[in-house]
């Protein structure tokens, strides 16, 4: 009677005998310990080459130069122009004279700026301006306007005040904008009124 393994199993025990006959074929044992030979080196120690290396010789300082930058130039030129002349007096008060200008900065030369009165309120001058744009046409560049009153007067604080809309830049902060004369009309009626640009 003859008996037949099936594959699996015939492979099964020939990878077994495969993995197992190599590690029973070889033997290793150590006889002896192993050492490194002596060596006896009688030397000078040497040297490094050596070079003279020179770098660059670096000097920082300033020099001119010509370049292009860009700049926005406000041009304004003296003119000799009539100007209202205000005198106050008042009793026992010494008079001042002195030039009232409100001067805005804005986009275009097509603006214009007039001083529309002079008021006393409390102890200030109230100067109202109206700011006007004229031509809508003009180019753009950043300009200045201005009017001015000649004014003779006991030395007081001033307050500008301009009718009309705020052109950007912060040179124009120092000045109150309103819409219209009627945000100050109370006060105005208040105090006197020194120049009028209708009376003259």
């Amino acid at each position: 009677m003859k008996l037949y393994l099936p594959r699996f199993n015939q492979l099964l025990l020939l990878s077994t005998l495969l993995i197992v006959l190599p590690l029973g074929a070889c033997r290793v044992e150590q006889e002896e310990a192993g050492s490194l030979p002596d060596v006896d080196v009688d030397v000078e120690p040497g040297n490094l080459p050596e070079y003279d290396v020179q770098g660059p010789d670096v000097n920082v300082g300033v020099t001119e130069r010509t370049v292009t930058v860009p700049k926005v130039v406000v041009v304004q030129e003296e003119e000799t122009v009539d100007v209202p002349y205000i005198d106050v007096s008042l009793p026992n008060a010494d008079q001042v004279e002195r030039t009232i200008t409100p001067e805005v900065e804005v986009p275009s030369g097509g603006y214009d700026l007039t001083i529309q009165g002079i008021y006393a309120v409390n102890d200030e001058l109230w100067v109202v301006s109206d700011l006007e744009e004229v031509d809508d046409n003009a180019p753009e560049s950043t300009v200045r306007v201005s009017d001015r009153v000649v004014l003779n007067a006991p030395d007081m604080s001033v307050r500008h005040f301009i009718i009309g809309d705020r052109p950007t830049g912060a040179f124009n902060e120092q000045f109150t904008f309103i819409s219209s004369r009627e945000e100050i009309a109370p006060q105005l009626s208040e105090g006197r009124q020194l120049y009028d640009q209708a009376n003259t």
